[in-house]
């Protein structure tokens, strides 16, 4: 069974759809330019980095030092690695798969 989350819709297929296309990191950046505000594209990349250090057992102290993220913002990302849809888990093996080939 295909995962659906409560927010997907024509708008949200077109956007996934769009990011699975795109074909290397500038293209990415590019989109990611156009589609989001510097804020917004900050707040996603501090929750992958969250996720990450939380993954390895990092301390919230060392975190929030670490990334400047707020306890609400790690609490949330922490929840989410425990009783959420398991998107941090697939994203964090890919990278570390990605990194482990480059080695």
């Amino acid at each position: 069974m295909a995962f659906a989350p409560k927010w997907k819709d024509e708008n949200s297929d077109l956007l996934v759809k769009t990011i699975l296309s795109l074909k290397n990191p500038e293209e990415v950046y590019r989109l990611l330019d156009d589609l989001c505000t510097v804020s917004e594209i900050k707040a996603m990349a501090q929750r992958l980095y969250v996720a990450q250090l939380l993954a390895d057992n990092t301390t919230y102290n060392t975190i929030a030092i670490k990334t400047g993220a707020s306890t609400a913002t790690i609490s949330r990302v922490k929840r989410c690695l425990n009783y959420g849809s398991g998107g941090y888990e697939i994203a964090l093996k890919s990278i570390a798969g990605e990194n482990h080939d480059e080695k």
